[in-house]
Protein backbone atom coordinates (compact mmCIF):
# COMPACT_ATOMS: atom_id res chain seq x y z
CA UNK A 1 0.00 0.00 0.00
CA UNK A 2 1.20 3.48 -0.78
CA UNK A 3 1.73 6.03 1.94
CA UNK A 4 -0.47 9.10 1.72
CA UNK A 5 1.59 12.20 2.43
CA UNK A 6 -0.16 15.40 3.39
CA UNK A 7 1.65 18.50 2.30
CA UNK A 8 1.27 21.36 4.69
CA UNK A 9 1.03 24.79 3.13
CA UNK A 10 3.05 26.86 5.59
CA UNK A 11 2.09 30.49 5.59
CA UNK A 12 3.93 33.12 7.58
CA UNK A 13 1.18 35.69 7.13
CA UNK A 14 -0.67 34.84 10.42
CA UNK A 15 2.60 34.99 12.36
CA UNK A 16 3.47 38.31 10.77
CA UNK A 17 0.04 39.73 11.59
CA UNK A 18 0.31 38.49 15.19
CA UNK A 19 3.74 40.07 15.68
CA UNK A 20 2.48 43.30 14.12
CA UNK A 21 -0.50 43.37 16.50
CA UNK A 22 1.82 42.77 19.48
CA UNK A 23 4.11 45.61 18.34
CA UNK A 24 1.19 48.02 17.94
CA UNK A 25 -0.13 46.91 21.33
CA UNK A 26 3.20 47.69 23.02
CA UNK A 27 3.26 51.16 21.45
CA UNK A 28 -0.33 51.90 22.47
CA UNK A 29 0.27 50.70 26.01
CA UNK A 30 3.37 52.87 26.27
CA UNK A 31 1.30 55.89 25.26
CA UNK A 32 -1.61 55.05 27.56
CA UNK A 33 0.04 56.35 30.73
CA UNK A 34 1.05 59.61 29.05
CA UNK A 35 -2.43 60.09 27.60
CA UNK A 36 -4.07 59.57 31.00
CA UNK A 37 -1.61 61.90 32.71
CA UNK A 38 -2.04 64.60 30.05
CA UNK A 39 -5.84 64.34 30.11
CA UNK A 40 -5.88 64.53 33.90
CA UNK A 41 -3.63 67.62 33.98
CA UNK A 42 -5.68 69.38 31.26
CA UNK A 43 -8.96 68.67 33.08
CA UNK A 44 -7.45 69.88 36.35
CA UNK A 45 -6.28 73.15 34.75
CA UNK A 46 -9.67 73.75 33.18
CA UNK A 47 -11.42 73.12 36.49
CA UNK A 48 -9.09 75.50 38.31
CA UNK A 49 -9.61 78.17 35.65
CA UNK A 50 -13.41 78.10 35.79
CA UNK A 51 -13.51 77.45 39.57
CA UNK A 52 -15.12 74.05 39.09
CA UNK A 53 -15.95 72.46 42.48
CA UNK A 54 -13.41 69.83 43.52
CA UNK A 55 -16.16 67.43 44.61
CA UNK A 56 -17.75 67.45 41.16
CA UNK A 57 -14.33 66.99 39.56
CA UNK A 58 -13.67 63.92 41.72
CA UNK A 59 -17.08 62.49 40.86
CA UNK A 60 -16.55 63.06 37.13
CA UNK A 61 -13.03 61.58 37.16
CA UNK A 62 -14.27 58.60 39.18
CA UNK A 63 -17.08 58.01 36.70
CA UNK A 64 -14.59 58.20 33.80
CA UNK A 65 -12.29 55.69 35.45
CA UNK A 66 -15.28 53.43 36.14
CA UNK A 67 -16.25 53.43 32.46
CA UNK A 68 -12.65 52.70 31.45
CA UNK A 69 -12.37 49.83 33.95
CA UNK A 70 -15.68 48.38 32.77
CA UNK A 71 -14.39 48.52 29.19
CA UNK A 72 -11.16 46.83 30.29
CA UNK A 73 -13.11 44.03 32.02
CA UNK A 74 -15.31 43.42 28.98
CA UNK A 75 -12.34 43.53 26.57
CA UNK A 76 -10.36 41.13 28.79
CA UNK A 77 -13.33 38.77 28.92
CA UNK A 78 -13.71 38.78 25.14
CA UNK A 79 -10.00 38.10 24.68
CA UNK A 80 -9.80 35.36 27.34
CA UNK A 81 -12.87 33.51 26.03
CA UNK A 82 -11.30 33.50 22.54
CA UNK A 83 -7.97 32.40 24.02
CA UNK A 84 -9.61 29.61 26.00
CA UNK A 85 -11.36 28.30 22.89
CA UNK A 86 -8.09 28.31 20.96
CA UNK A 87 -6.10 26.68 23.78
CA UNK A 88 -8.81 24.05 24.28
CA UNK A 89 -8.88 23.39 20.55
CA UNK A 90 -5.14 22.86 20.24
CA UNK A 91 -5.03 20.67 23.35
CA UNK A 92 -7.75 18.49 21.79
CA UNK A 93 -5.99 18.38 18.39
CA UNK A 94 -8.36 20.76 16.64
CA UNK A 95 -8.23 24.42 15.66
CA UNK A 96 -11.00 26.14 17.56
CA UNK A 97 -12.67 29.24 16.04
CA UNK A 98 -11.24 29.97 12.58
CA UNK A 99 -13.75 31.82 10.40
CA UNK A 100 -15.72 34.61 12.14
CA UNK A 101 -13.80 37.84 11.66
CA UNK A 102 -11.16 36.30 9.45
CA UNK A 103 -7.88 35.65 11.26
CA UNK A 104 -8.38 32.69 13.64
CA UNK A 105 -12.00 33.65 14.34
CA UNK A 106 -11.08 36.62 16.51
CA UNK A 107 -14.63 38.03 16.30
CA UNK A 108 -16.34 34.80 17.39
CA UNK A 109 -16.67 35.77 21.07
CA UNK A 110 -18.01 39.23 20.25
CA UNK A 111 -20.65 37.80 17.92
CA UNK A 112 -21.64 35.21 20.53
CA UNK A 113 -22.00 38.02 23.05
CA UNK A 114 -24.39 39.95 20.81
CA UNK A 115 -26.34 36.76 20.16
CA UNK A 116 -26.63 36.12 23.91
CA UNK A 117 -27.93 39.64 24.58
CA UNK A 118 -30.81 39.24 22.12
CA UNK A 119 -31.95 35.87 23.45
CA UNK A 120 -35.23 35.65 25.35
CA UNK A 121 -35.02 36.63 29.01
CA UNK A 122 -36.91 34.04 31.07
CA UNK A 123 -37.80 34.13 34.76
CA UNK A 124 -38.98 30.74 36.10
CA UNK A 125 -42.46 30.38 37.53
CA UNK A 126 -42.31 30.42 41.32
CA UNK A 127 -38.95 32.20 41.43
CA UNK A 128 -38.32 35.09 43.82
CA UNK A 129 -38.37 37.73 41.11
CA UNK A 130 -36.57 40.54 42.93
CA UNK A 131 -33.70 38.40 44.23
CA UNK A 132 -33.49 36.52 40.91
CA UNK A 133 -32.96 39.81 39.06
CA UNK A 134 -30.59 41.28 41.67
CA UNK A 135 -28.22 38.27 41.96
CA UNK A 136 -26.27 38.65 38.66
CA UNK A 137 -25.49 42.30 39.40
CA UNK A 138 -24.34 41.44 42.92
CA UNK A 139 -21.86 38.99 41.38
CA UNK A 140 -20.60 41.23 38.57
CA UNK A 141 -20.43 44.72 40.15
CA UNK A 142 -17.92 43.79 42.92
CA UNK A 143 -15.56 42.45 40.26
CA UNK A 144 -15.43 45.83 38.50
CA UNK A 145 -15.24 47.62 41.86
CA UNK A 146 -12.24 45.56 42.97
CA UNK A 147 -10.43 46.37 39.72
CA UNK A 148 -10.31 50.03 40.77
CA UNK A 149 -7.73 49.25 43.47
CA UNK A 150 -5.37 47.30 41.18
CA UNK A 151 -2.26 49.35 40.21
CA UNK A 152 -1.56 48.81 36.51
CA UNK A 153 1.69 50.78 36.55
CA UNK A 154 3.50 53.38 38.63
CA UNK A 155 1.48 56.19 37.07
CA UNK A 156 -1.74 54.35 36.24
CA UNK A 157 -3.34 53.67 39.62
CA UNK A 158 -7.12 54.24 39.56
CA UNK A 159 -7.42 54.42 43.38
CA UNK A 160 -4.38 54.22 45.66
CA UNK A 161 -5.74 52.95 48.99
CA UNK A 162 -3.68 52.52 52.14
CA UNK A 163 -5.75 49.42 52.92
CA UNK A 164 -5.96 48.24 49.32
CA UNK A 165 -5.34 44.57 50.12
CA UNK A 166 -8.18 44.45 52.65
CA UNK A 167 -10.43 46.33 50.23
CA UNK A 168 -9.81 43.77 47.48
CA UNK A 169 -10.49 40.77 49.72
CA UNK A 170 -13.52 42.42 51.30
CA UNK A 171 -15.31 43.25 48.05
CA UNK A 172 -14.33 39.94 46.42
CA UNK A 173 -16.22 38.03 49.11
CA UNK A 174 -19.50 39.77 48.24
CA UNK A 175 -19.84 37.61 45.11
CA UNK A 176 -20.60 34.56 47.28
CA UNK A 177 -23.82 36.26 48.44
CA UNK A 178 -24.92 36.84 44.85
CA UNK A 179 -24.24 33.20 43.95
CA UNK A 180 -26.35 31.97 46.89
CA UNK A 181 -29.14 34.40 45.97
CA UNK A 182 -29.12 33.23 42.35
CA UNK A 183 -29.29 29.56 43.32
CA UNK A 184 -31.97 29.98 45.99
CA UNK A 185 -34.25 32.35 44.07
CA UNK A 186 -34.43 30.16 40.94
CA UNK A 187 -36.92 27.68 42.48
CA UNK A 188 -34.75 24.85 41.16
CA UNK A 189 -33.11 22.13 43.24
CA UNK A 190 -30.09 21.90 40.94
CA UNK A 191 -29.55 25.65 41.21
CA UNK A 192 -29.93 25.55 45.00
CA UNK A 193 -27.38 22.74 45.34
CA UNK A 194 -24.99 24.64 43.08
CA UNK A 195 -25.40 27.81 45.14
CA UNK A 196 -24.78 25.98 48.43
CA UNK A 197 -21.74 24.24 46.97
CA UNK A 198 -20.39 27.56 45.76
CA UNK A 199 -20.91 29.17 49.18
CA UNK A 200 -19.15 26.34 51.02
CA UNK A 201 -16.30 26.38 48.52
CA UNK A 202 -15.81 30.16 48.58
CA UNK A 203 -15.88 30.34 52.39
CA UNK A 204 -13.48 27.41 52.72
CA UNK A 205 -10.91 28.73 50.27
CA UNK A 206 -11.16 32.37 51.32
CA UNK A 207 -9.31 31.38 54.51
CA UNK A 208 -6.10 29.95 52.94
CA UNK A 209 -6.17 32.64 50.27
CA UNK A 210 -6.16 35.38 52.90
CA UNK A 211 -3.56 33.61 55.03
CA UNK A 212 -1.24 33.20 52.06
CA UNK A 213 -0.83 36.97 51.59
CA UNK A 214 0.04 37.69 55.23
CA UNK A 215 3.69 36.84 54.59
CA UNK A 216 3.77 39.26 51.66
CA UNK A 217 2.17 41.96 53.78
CA UNK A 218 4.76 41.36 56.52
CA UNK A 219 7.67 41.62 54.09
CA UNK A 220 6.32 44.81 52.51
CA UNK A 221 5.20 46.31 55.81
CA UNK A 222 2.05 47.75 54.25
CA UNK A 223 -1.46 46.90 53.06
CA UNK A 224 -1.12 49.26 50.10
CA UNK A 225 -0.79 47.42 46.79
CA UNK A 226 1.48 50.17 45.42
CA UNK A 227 3.81 49.83 48.43
CA UNK A 228 3.86 46.05 48.00
CA UNK A 229 4.98 46.43 44.38
CA UNK A 230 7.64 48.99 45.32
CA UNK A 231 8.95 46.61 48.01
CA UNK A 232 9.83 44.14 45.23
CA UNK A 233 12.39 46.44 43.63
CA UNK A 234 15.29 44.06 44.31
CA UNK A 235 13.58 40.66 44.37
CA UNK A 236 10.08 39.49 43.48
CA UNK A 237 8.22 37.99 46.42
CA UNK A 238 7.53 34.76 44.52
CA UNK A 239 11.08 33.67 45.39
CA UNK A 240 10.95 33.98 49.21
CA UNK A 241 7.19 33.31 49.24
CA UNK A 242 6.85 30.49 46.74
CA UNK A 243 4.72 28.35 49.10
CA UNK A 244 2.45 31.34 49.67
CA UNK A 245 2.14 31.83 45.91
CA UNK A 246 1.20 28.16 45.42
CA UNK A 247 -1.44 28.36 48.17
CA UNK A 248 -2.80 31.63 46.79
CA UNK A 249 -3.00 30.34 43.23
CA UNK A 250 -4.74 27.08 44.17
CA UNK A 251 -7.17 28.87 46.50
CA UNK A 252 -7.91 31.46 43.80
CA UNK A 253 -8.83 28.71 41.34
CA UNK A 254 -11.38 27.46 43.86
CA UNK A 255 -12.61 30.99 44.61
CA UNK A 256 -13.43 31.68 40.96
CA UNK A 257 -14.91 28.19 40.41
CA UNK A 258 -12.40 27.16 37.77
CA UNK A 259 -11.39 23.56 37.04
CA UNK A 260 -10.52 21.39 38.82
CA UNK A 261 -12.71 23.19 41.39
CA UNK A 262 -15.81 23.81 39.24
CA UNK A 263 -18.05 21.73 41.49
CA UNK A 264 -20.75 24.46 41.78
CA UNK A 265 -21.29 24.23 38.01
CA UNK A 266 -20.72 20.48 37.58
CA UNK A 267 -22.63 19.89 34.33
CA UNK A 268 -22.66 16.09 34.80
CA UNK A 269 -24.48 16.49 38.14
CA UNK A 270 -26.22 19.89 38.33
CA UNK A 271 -26.93 20.82 34.68
CA UNK A 272 -25.23 24.24 35.06
CA UNK A 273 -25.31 24.78 38.81
CA UNK A 274 -26.46 28.03 40.36
CA UNK A 275 -27.14 29.78 37.02
CA UNK A 276 -29.12 26.95 35.40
CA UNK A 277 -32.30 29.04 35.10
CA UNK A 278 -30.60 32.21 33.85
CA UNK A 279 -30.60 33.28 30.22
CA UNK A 280 -29.88 36.25 27.99
CA UNK A 281 -28.25 39.31 29.57
CA UNK A 282 -28.49 38.04 33.15
CA UNK A 283 -26.56 34.90 32.28
CA UNK A 284 -23.96 37.04 30.54
CA UNK A 285 -23.34 38.91 33.84
CA UNK A 286 -22.47 35.61 35.54
CA UNK A 287 -20.27 34.76 32.57
CA UNK A 288 -18.52 38.14 32.65
CA UNK A 289 -18.03 37.88 36.41
CA UNK A 290 -16.24 34.54 36.09
CA UNK A 291 -13.64 35.89 33.69
CA UNK A 292 -13.43 39.25 35.48
CA UNK A 293 -12.64 37.42 38.72
CA UNK A 294 -10.04 35.37 36.86
CA UNK A 295 -8.36 38.59 35.66
CA UNK A 296 -8.50 40.04 39.19
CA UNK A 297 -7.01 36.89 40.75
CA UNK A 298 -4.17 36.88 38.21
CA UNK A 299 -3.62 40.64 38.50
CA UNK A 300 -3.47 40.42 42.29
CA UNK A 301 -0.98 37.54 42.04
CA UNK A 302 1.11 39.75 39.74
CA UNK A 303 1.03 42.59 42.28
CA UNK A 304 1.75 40.41 45.31
CA UNK A 305 4.29 37.92 43.97
CA UNK A 306 5.55 38.89 40.49
CA UNK A 307 6.63 42.47 41.08
CA UNK A 308 3.62 44.13 39.46
CA UNK A 309 4.89 46.42 36.73
CA UNK A 310 8.58 45.85 37.65
CA UNK A 311 10.54 44.57 34.62
CA UNK A 312 13.12 41.82 34.41
CA UNK A 313 16.78 42.97 34.50
CA UNK A 314 18.00 44.59 31.24
CA UNK A 315 14.42 44.90 29.92
CA UNK A 316 13.50 48.21 31.50
CA UNK A 317 12.93 49.80 28.09
CA UNK A 318 9.64 47.90 27.75
CA UNK A 319 6.67 49.95 29.07
CA UNK A 320 5.72 49.10 32.65
CA UNK A 321 2.04 48.53 31.90
CA UNK A 322 3.04 45.95 29.29
CA UNK A 323 4.94 44.02 31.98
CA UNK A 324 1.90 44.09 34.25
CA UNK A 325 -0.55 42.91 31.59
CA UNK A 326 1.94 40.35 30.25
CA UNK A 327 2.35 38.72 33.66
CA UNK A 328 -1.41 38.85 34.30
CA UNK A 329 -2.38 37.22 31.02
CA UNK A 330 0.39 34.63 31.38
CA UNK A 331 -1.15 33.51 34.67
CA UNK A 332 -4.58 33.55 33.00
CA UNK A 333 -3.16 31.23 30.31
CA UNK A 334 -2.03 28.82 33.06
CA UNK A 335 -5.54 28.90 34.55
CA UNK A 336 -6.99 28.02 31.14
CA UNK A 337 -4.35 25.33 30.64
CA UNK A 338 -5.24 23.66 33.94
CA UNK A 339 -8.93 23.55 33.01
CA UNK A 340 -8.22 21.25 30.08
CA UNK A 341 -5.63 19.17 31.93
CA UNK A 342 -6.94 18.21 35.38
CA UNK A 343 -10.09 16.25 36.27
CA UNK A 344 -12.67 17.65 38.67
CA UNK A 345 -12.25 17.09 42.41
CA UNK A 346 -14.86 15.37 44.53
CA UNK A 347 -16.54 17.45 47.25
CA UNK A 348 -14.72 15.65 50.09
CA UNK A 349 -11.38 16.04 48.31
CA UNK A 350 -12.10 19.74 47.81
CA UNK A 351 -12.71 20.35 51.53
CA UNK A 352 -9.77 18.22 52.67
CA UNK A 353 -7.40 20.12 50.40
CA UNK A 354 -8.44 23.42 51.94
CA UNK A 355 -8.71 22.62 55.65
CA UNK A 356 -6.08 19.89 56.00
CA UNK A 357 -3.39 20.97 53.54
CA UNK A 358 -3.55 24.59 52.34
CA UNK A 359 -4.44 26.26 55.65
CA UNK A 360 -1.62 24.54 57.64
CA UNK A 361 0.89 25.37 54.87
CA UNK A 362 -0.23 29.02 54.84
CA UNK A 363 0.06 29.23 58.65
CA UNK A 364 3.55 27.68 58.67
CA UNK A 365 4.68 30.00 55.88
CA UNK A 366 3.45 33.07 57.78
CA UNK A 367 5.12 31.97 61.04
CA UNK A 368 8.40 31.26 59.24
CA UNK A 369 8.25 34.66 57.50
CA UNK A 370 7.69 36.47 60.80
CA UNK A 371 10.66 34.63 62.34
CA UNK A 372 13.13 35.54 59.57
CA UNK A 373 12.08 39.18 59.04
CA UNK A 374 14.37 40.54 61.84
CA UNK A 375 17.36 38.85 60.19
CA UNK A 376 16.77 40.14 56.65
CA UNK A 377 16.09 43.79 57.51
Amino acid sequence: MGVIRIRQNTSYLPLTIFLGICTIGVLLLSLLEKIFGLANSICLRICNTINFPAVLYNIASGFLFGVILLGFVIASTVFLVWLERKVAGHMQVRRGPMYTGGWHGWLQTLIDGFKLIFKEDIIPEGADRFIFILAPYLVFVPAVTVMAAIPFSEKLVPVNLNMGLIYVFGFSSIAAIGVIMGGWSSNNKYSLLGGLRAAAQMVSYEVPRALSVLGVMALAGSFSLVDIVNAQEKIWFIIPQFLAFAVYFIASLAEINRSPFDIPEAESELVAGFHTEYSSLRFSFFFLAEYANMVIACALATVLFLGGWKPLPFFGFIPSIFWFLGKTYFLAFIVIWLRWTLPRFRVDQLMELSWKILIPIAFLNFIFTIMIIPFIR
